[in-house]
């Protein structure tokens, strides 16, 4: 996170991080609103890609994604609070897949499903 500033930038906290899996935190912030008055579904897929790159980048090696794809569930107000957690499905000397959710906090309830694979270099951090 130390040199992460697009989630510092976007408010990102980490709860949770270890061996493939991540649990991170971002409040919907008014600048983050699009035309409807609700959350750009930027700020969620930003959420759950960070989400992703902590988890794949657990192992000690540099990991980037290849393929993302996100399904937007609820849309969202200025003040609610998210929760991503990432979860490995898969990993192998090259290749990794993790699923991740992301739900609000005030209700617990399923806002987005976002699904990552990643290369994995033979890079450590």
């Amino acid at each position: 996170m130390a040199k992460d500033y697009f989630s510092q930038w976007l408010g990102i906290k980490v709860l949770e991080s270890g061996i493939g899996i991540s649990k991170l935190s971002l409040v919907i912030r008014k600048e983050m609103l699009n035309g409807f008055g609700i959350a750009h579904g930027g700020i969620t897929y930003c959420l759950a890609d960070s989400a992703l790159a902590f988890s794949c980048n657990s192992h000690g090696k540099k990991a980037v994604s290849v393929e993302t794809s996100i399904s937007h569930l609820v849309s969202l107000s200025e003040g609610d609070e998210l929760i991503a957690e990432a979860k490995e499905e898969h990993c192998s000397n090259k290749i990794g897949t993790y699923s991740i959710t992301v739900k609000r906090v005030s209700d617990n309830v399923l806002v987005a499903l976002f699904k990552g694979t990643v290369y994995r270099t033979s890079k450590d951090w």
